[in-house]
């Protein structure tokens, strides 16, 4: 199987680290989508990476979906629990760290266009939404060593994995100052092997 992928998406990065702690091997196949000659289209409607091609051609889009189906192929390092709590849980954690970087995305690309065509409301309205998402994150991980209380898990990837793309492309967002604890545990995500070889440079 293929994953189309840009290096610096952090959908496609929360994919590639799922695939190295499952130790599933795959082909990495760089795209942008927004290049026209990109063959993302073809694969996904939506136009959007990354996006999982099959050895049968079947295609599987949208990272928490491509995430879930290759934890269901394999039985080595489960990323999300069987328990029905402990899943909801984890895939909470998910879905707030995307929506984290939803926002991250949407400021990048306001602090992109021309000067004059900013909105200044725009941009503070997905500040504010970064900034809430940091502080809820902070808020639920408390003093616990990891996101679900339970250990490694899906959780502390799409968290890790969030925090560091602030980091990326909005350097001059002091998250630390509001949550020491997320620095802490970034900290540790950022020494396993699989981190390491997807941080974007």
């Amino acid at each position: 199987m293929k994953l189309l992928a840009s290096i610096t998406s952090p959908y496609a990065r929360k994919v590639r680290i799922a695939f190295a702690e499952k130790k599933i091997e795959y082909t990495l196949v760089e795209e942008d989508p927004f290049h026209e000659a990109s063959s993302v289209g073809d694969h996904n409607p939506l136009g959007k990476v990354p996006v999982l091609v099959l050895d049968d051609g079947t295609s599987i889009f949208d990272s928490r979906v491509i995430v879930e189906y290759i934890d269901s192929i394999s039985p080595v390092s489960r990323l999300i629990p069987a328990p029905a709590r402990q899943r909801i849980i984890v895939k909470r954690w998910e879905a707030l760290a995307d929506g984290m970087v939803d926002a991250a995305v949407a400021a990048r690309q306001e602090q992109l266009r021309p000067k004059r065509q900013q909105s200044a409301l725009h941009l503070a309205r997905q500040l504010r939404k970064m900034l809430a998402a940091v502080q809820a994150m902070a808020r639920d991980l408390d003093d616990r060593a990891w996101c679900n209380g339970e250990g490694y898990t899906l959780a502390d990837i799409a968290t890790g994995v969030a925090l560091d793309y602030l980091d990326f492309r909005h350097p001059e967002f002091a998250w630390r100052d509001a949550a020491p604890n997320l620095n802490r545990l970034l900290e540790k995500l950022s020494k396993r092997a699989s981190f390491e070889n997807t941080r974007p440079r």
